[in-house]
């Protein structure tokens, strides 16, 4: 019965942030400026860390991987959204779905971990700053890189194959703008638990779990830097570490609040809007906030417009 329920599924339909054909026009306009601003932004953050040797620190080979991250993070979903309003469609093919459910996950997680690593650094950093270069190692950090993808991929290997396991009916709409994890499987007319506890393991382990280790890190900051006798000095380690404390609480806090809020209302389409925050509008804002305060970021990109060596 299962594999004739599959063999009927050719796509699903996305709802979109809203169905109101009057706001298909600004809502275009306004997620394709996001969008290019997040590729333009973060690509300059990659190619400034790549072109100055003096970025050529742990620090920045994490930032500009981030960046690249969070430019597949946004490929993944809103390009597609565009599309569908352009073309007045809000049809997703299935084969499209599962792959989009793919690289969300990949994606979401490796922010995660990227932001755990990075605080990590910082933590080695100011708490052990003469043995900054012999623990933050090219050998070490490729490592936890390397880790970072290949616990990402895996885990979204496998929710993507436990969405494969699940049979459709015939209410296919997901009201969302984006193939969500959470929503697709609840549109599912078989037995969902199992997809329910990997989620619910998953969630715990890759997502509370790098969380814990941040705050872990900056509760050990926060310790080192309340012994530094000198204000200059507290604020200069404060300052190292300011713009990833800053992503970290605005990535975190968009997600638990779009867990909160959809918890709390049982819109679906309250939970739309909202994950717009996390999976939009923080990537696009992540360049500002690691150059605006950075002088040797800034430097650097200042040189790459002029064409400096």
């Amino acid at each position: 019965m299962e594999l004739k329920n599959h063999t009927y599924i050719s796509e699903f339909l996305l709802l979109g942030v809203s169905q109101d054909a009057r706001w298909q026009p600004i809502l275009f306009g306004l997620f394709l400026a996001m969008y290019l601003i997040t590729v333009l932004g973060n690509l300059l953050i990659i190619l400034a860390a790549i072109s100055d040797p003096r970025l050529h620190t742990p620090m920045y080979f994490f930032l500009s991987n981030l960046s690249l991250v969070d430019i597949g993070f946004t490929s993944t979903t809103v390009p597609k959204m565009l599309v569908n309003i352009q073309t007045h469609s809000q049809a997703i093919a299935y084969e499209g779905c599962i792959m989009q459910i793919y690289f969300f996950i990949l994606f979401g997680v490796l922010d995660n971990f990227l932001l755990t690593v990075m605080a990590y650094d910082r933590f080695v950093a100011i708490c052990h700053p003469l043995h900054y270069t012999v623990v933050m190692n090219p050998r070490l950090c490729g490592l936890l890189l390397l880790g970072s993808w290949i616990t990402s991929a895996l885990n979204s290997l496998l929710q993507s194959l436990m969405v494969l396991r699940l049979s459709f009916c015939t209410d296919l709409e997901i009201p969302h703008f984006f193939c969500e994890l959470n929503q697709v499987v609840q549109l599912a007319c078989s037995d969902t638990m199992p997809n329910n506890l990997v989620m619910f393991f998953a969630a715990g382990f890759l997502f509370c779990g790098p969380l814990a280790g941040i705050l872990y890190s900056y509760c050990k900051i926060g310790s080192s830097i309340r012994k530094i006798s000198s204000v200059q000095g507290k604020y200069k380690a404060f300052s190292t570490c300011a713009s990833h404390l800053s992503v970290v609480c605005l990535f975190y806090g968009t997600c638990l609040g779009v867990y909160f809020s959809s918890s709390a209302t049982q819109n679906s389409h309250s939970s739309a809007t909202a994950s717009v925050m996390y999976s939009v509008v923080t990537p696009m804002l992540n360049p500002f906030i690691y150059s605006l305060r950075n002088k040797d970021l800034m430097g650097a990109l200042r040189k790459l417009f002029r064409g400096n060596p």
